[in-house]
C-alpha cells in the first residue's frame, strides 16, 4: 500500500513534512497562532514563516538529507504543478547556490529540492563575479536565504580547460579565474587534465578559493555570517556516485 493510501495525504504534502522534519530543530517548531507542526507541514512551497524558523545548520541538514534520498534512489514524489502554483505569488528560498553549468549537476535534482526551495546561480567552473555576488546579497540580505553554498563537481570541463590553458573568446577570461586554484593545488602526481584525480583536487581547491573570495569581496555577506544569520560553505558533487560532499 502506498504512503498516500496509508495517510490520506498527497505525496507532495508528505514531501514537505519530511523536508521540514529532516532537521532536528524543526521538531520544536511552533508558530504563534498556528497550532501544531502538522498544521505547517502541508504547504506545497516554503512559506516565509517556515523558512525564517530554520537556522543555517537546519538548511544544510535539509540539503544533505535530500542528497541522500537522491543517491540512494529514494527521491520524494514531486507535484511540480502544485509547487509552481503555490510559489507563484511569492518565494522564500532557504539557500542560494553557486554551481557549475554542467548538465549533469543540477543542484535541485541531486539534492531532491523543489520549486521555490533555493536560488541557483550557474556559471562554468562555479566562479564568483560582481553580478553573482550582487545576486547572493539580494538572496540573503533582502530575500532571507540562510545558506550560501558553492558547489563544484568532479571531472569539471572548466577545470580541465584552466589546467590546459585553453583560450576561446570570452571563455579565456573565465578560465583565468580558475587558474589560481590550479597553482594553489598541492598534488604530487601528474598535473594534467588527463589525470582526473588532479582535476578533482583542483576543483575542490577552486571551491575553497571561491568561498574565500566571497568573504573577501562581499562585506555584506561576510558581516551576515559573522552575525550568525547565514553560513557560506563549499561542496563537491561526485558525478559517479551522486553524493554531494559538503565541506561543513
Amino acid at each position: 500500500m502506498s504512503a498516500q493510501h496509508e495517510t490520506g495525504l498527497h505525496p507532495d504534502h508528505l514531501h514537505r513534512r519530511r523536508f521540514l522534519q529532516a532537521s532536528g530543530a524543526v521538531s520544536a517548531l511552533a508558530f504563534v497562532g498556528t497550532g501544531t507542526l502538522s498544521s505547517i507541514a502541508y504547504a506545497d512551497a516554503l512559506t516565509k514563516a517556515q523558512r525564517d524558523k530554520l537556522t543555517p545548520d537546519d538548511v544544510l541538514a535539509l540539503m544533505k538529507a535530500g542528497n541522500k534520498r537522491f543517491y540512494t534512489g529514494k527521491p520524494e514524489d514531486h507535484n511540480f504543478l502544485a509547487q509552481q502554483r503555490a510559489s507563484a505569488k511569492g518565494q522564500y528560498p532557504a539557500a542560494v547556490l553557486l554551481s557549475c553549468i554542467d548538465s549533469r549537476a543540477s543542484a535541485e535534482t541531486i539534492m531532491d529540492l523543489r520549486i521555490g526551495d533555493v536560488f541557483n546561480s550557474r556559471v562554468a567552473g562555479n566562479v564568483e563575479n560582481p553580478d553573482i555576488l550582487g545576486s547572493m546579497e539580494f538572496a540573503c540580505k533582502l530575500a532571507g536565504a540562510k545558506v550560501v553554498l558553492v558547489m563544484g563537481h568532479t571531472a569539471c570541463g572548466a577545470i580541465k580547460g584552466a589546467i590546459d590553458n585553453a583560450e576561446l573568446g570570452n571563455l579565456t577570461g573565465l578560465l583565468a579565474k580558475i587558474k589560481p586554484a590550479v597553482a594553489a593545488t598541492t598534488y604530487a602526481g601528474e598535473r594534467t587534465s588527463k589525470n582526473y584525480a588532479f582535476v578533482d583536487a583542483v576543483g575542490r581547491k577552486n571551491v575553497e578559493i571561491t568561498v574565500s573570495n566571497i568573504h573577501k569581496d562581499s562585506p555584506v555577506l561576510a558581516e551576515m555570517e559573522s552575525n550568525g544569520a547565514i553560513k557560506i560553505v563549499g561542496a563537491m558533487y561526485n558525478l559517479q556516485t551522486g553524493v554531494v560532499d559538503f565541506f561543513a
